[in-house]
């Protein structure tokens, strides 16, 4: 298969990966430092990516968005993936999940987003139901017309307080092949909303300055218009958010790598120690040679999935060993940017020990490493009757 990049694709990531070097990276360390992103940078940069059709690129544009494909969508995220998400979040995209607005929803939610607006959160995970989504314990039940929901959810991110949440919830029950099963809905809840309560939760050693949320529902009623989507069908809408966002976060673990790769290779041919460049120690370019390696092979998974994708033929698996391979690659690459560095690779004068600290979210984020192989391995084995 030709993984080649198009003389278009080519031009995007040269301009993508401008806008990163001119509008993004100059801010890091301070945002890094301040834990979040002044209001006022954060619009800055939302307008500039609005001035040069970077914003929403991901959605139709049907719908006022870029339109681009999943190949193009790839190399855009490998480019954002260099820079914090802190930061990247302002410049970046609202969920495709959006597109299941109708109705007053659309004039509501999906253009307020496209126009940057509005911000919207993702808000599936529990403290009881991280990976396992079936023990979700955050439930709507229908009274009259409405939907009154209770639960709470956590680890919900974004890089900016959100304006309204995306909130799966148990609305009932189903009987399976393999026996019951809770039946999920997505609803639109705003920021405000009687009975839903939004915080800030605790600050993670990974990603300093993006954000993360404690939401909680304390008989939280919604009318039938807030359901995005259909009832009971909301882990069918999240499916396709998670499986397309391991996908991503592929992408920009490589774009990441490719960062502590140009930083480790410029030390190792300028840092001399016994006289030469540490670069002509074996203990030293041969970790370069690794990297690289390991790099194209992450890229080449990376791409050949979002090719899929764009065929209509992307499968679970393809996502998993995306996600898998290029998360832990990442984490490689950064234990050996840190040796390559000794000493000044885990001091805060240098970003490497930000990209090492960032670099161990990637494994847990949109499914541990755990999760990708079981997928993985289910797979292989289902058909042989495993």
């Amino acid at each position: 298969m030709d993984l080649e990049l198009t003389e278009e694709q080519r031009m995007l990531s040269e301009s993508v990966r401008a806008f990163v070097s001119r509008e993004l990276l100059p801010h890091e360390s301070d945002v890094e430092k301040q834990g979040e992103v002044p209001a006022e940078l954060g619009q800055q940069i939302t307008q500039k990516a609005l001035e040069v059709g970077l914003y929403a690129a991901n959605l139709p544009e049907s719908v006022g968005g870029g339109g681009l494909d999943c190949a193009s969508l790839a190399i855009l995220e490998r480019e954002l993936g260099k820079v914090s998400h802190a930061l990247q979040g302002f410049a970046w995209r609202p969920t495709e999940l959006l597109m299941a607005c109708e109705g007053e929803q659309v004039e509501r939610y999906l253009q307020p987003c496209v126009k940057a607006e509005k911000t919207e959160c993702f808000a599936i995970t529990e403290p009881g139901a991280g990976s396992d989504i079936m023990s979700m314990a955050t439930r709507a039940e229908r009274v009259g017309d409405d939907w009154v929901i209770n639960g709470s959810k956590h680890f919900v991110s974004s890089h900016i307080l959100p304006d309204f949440a995306i909130v799966f919830a148990s609305t009932g029950v189903d009987e399976s092949e393999r026996g019951p099963r809770k039946r999920v809905t997505a609803f639109l809840v705003d920021r405000g909303h009687p009975g839903f309560d939004i915080v800030r939760g605790p600050r993670c050693v990974s990603q300093r300055a993006y954000l993360n949320f404690v939401l909680s529902f304390n008989d939280c009623r919604v009318g039938p218009g807030q359901v995005l989507g259909q009832e009971g069908e909301g882990l069918v809408l999240a499916d396709k958010w998670i499986k397309m966002g391991r996908v991503w976060v592929g992408a920009g673990c490589c774009g990441r790598a490719e960062r502590l790769l140009d930083l480790s290779l410029e030390w190792a041919a300028t840092r001399k120690q016994f006289g030469q460049a540490i670069g002509k120690f074996q203990g030293t370019s041969f970790k370069l040679a690794d990297m690289a390696t390991e790099l194209k092979a992450a890229d080449l998974l990376v791409m050949h999935a979002a090719h899929k994708a764009d065929r209509g033929q992307m499968t679970p698996t393809d996502a998993a060993m995306c996600k898998l391979f290029a998360s832990e690659m990442l984490h490689r690459v950064a234990e050996n940017a840190v040796q390559i560095f000794g000493g000044m690779g885990l001091m805060e004068d240098l970003p490497v020990e930000r990209l090492w600290r960032d670099s161990r979210l990637e494994r847990i984020w949109e499914g541990t490493s755990e999760i990708q192989r079981h997928i993985i391995s289910r797979s292989l084995l289902r058909p042989l009757g495993a």
